[in-house]
């Protein structure tokens, strides 16, 4: 039997700890929007979500997933598409899309 120090040992844990933090933690910006209008639609596969605005305006767009896992405000054209991630092969579905507030863009 390996034996490994404590402080290896709890470096570890920590290091795993904060991975799974990073890497679950729900989007702030997905928890204050309102639901997408009804035009934004989204079609997931395990790979990739595709979402398409059938809007006549422009909007600005998250996906929630069932982990809470963190997704990117993206802004769609009328009759343009984004792709987010897909739900992988741990079962990450979308539970829905969301309006959002998109970051300002840097170099003011």
């Amino acid at each position: 039997m390996t034996r490994i120090s404590r402080p290896v040992a709890l470096a570890t844990m920590t290091a795993a700890g904060l991975l799974t933090t990073l890497t679950t933690a729900p989007s702030a910006v997905a928890a204050t929007g309102s639901p997408a209008p009804e035009c934004v639609e989204y079609f997931q596969s395990w790979r990739y979500t595709d979402v398409h605005n059938g809007c006549g305006n422009t909007v600005s767009v998250t996906v929630e997933y069932t982990d809470g896992q963190w997704a990117p405000c993206r802004v769609i054209e009328p009759g343009a598409w984004a792709t987010f991630s897909g739900y992988g092969t741990n079962g990450n579905y979308v539970t829905g899309l969301r309006t959002c507030d998109p970051a300002p863009a840097d170099g003011a």
